[in-house]
């Protein structure tokens, strides 16, 4: 697991995974912020069993459907600052727990497939930090290599700037929200990776000489 986690595939991929789940924490938590549905229309109507009707109920909460918001926004920042990922990993792993269960009790169609996914890609990322995480369970601490290429401050800018444009499609960009965001959100992300990743050689190549 250690030389794994010096190769550049590998170091880019979790860096990555973290502003994947953490945009999407971002993108839902907004409409709940906001005191708004999923949908325009009320599930009230809907059976008591039903998906719509619990979502309904947990809206009509008002304070509790703002809470839930919040915290989706908090653990999807501190995992696309890079910097605070570990924190950003822990405190989400029970919020897409929660989800992934409530996405197998109710009927969603493929979206337990697409839930269980984040879920998996969370415990990857705590499960990459476990060196570090151990020492929860009073196991010793193990430090990780302060020069891997994801502790360099780029991709945490890199981070705001997506957190950023995300905030900015949801807000803004009322009724082109989604388009957009499938749009520019890859745009931005891949032109990074490229200068990240000639970041990265530039300083290797400046080690080794």
């Amino acid at each position: 697991m250690k030389s794994l986690k010096e190769k550049l595939w590998s170091q880019t991929f979790i860096i990555y995974t973290r502003y994947v789940i953490g945009s999407a924490f971002v993108f839902a938590s907004l409409v709940k912020i906001s005191g708004n549905r999923f949908t325009s229309e009320s599930g009230a109507a809907n059976a008591i069993d039903s998906s719509w009707h619990f979502f309904e109920t947990m809206y009509a909460s008002g304070l509790y459907w703002k809470f839930i918001g919040w915290a989706q926004l908090l653990s999807g920042f501190l995992l696309m600052t890079q910097r605070f990922s570990k924190l950003g990993a822990l405190f989400n792993l029970p919020i897409i727990g929660n989800v992934f269960v409530i996405t197998l009790s109710y009927y969603f169609a493929y979206t337990p497939v697409i839930t269980g996914l984040m879920l998996l890609a969370n415990l990857l990322l705590i499960l990459w930090e476990w060196n570090e995480l151990r020492v929860i369970f009073n196991l010793p601490f193990e430090p990780s290599n302060p020069n891997r290429m994801e502790r360099d401050w780029f991709w945490g800018f890199l981070g705001i700037v997506l957190f950023a444009l995300v905030i900015f499609c949801k807000i803004y960009l009322t009724g082109q929200t989604i388009p957009f965001w499938f749009l520019s959100f890859p745009l931005v992300g891949f032109l990074g990776l490229l200068m990240g990743i000639q970041r990265e050689k530039k300083r290797r190549r400046f080690s080794l000489g």
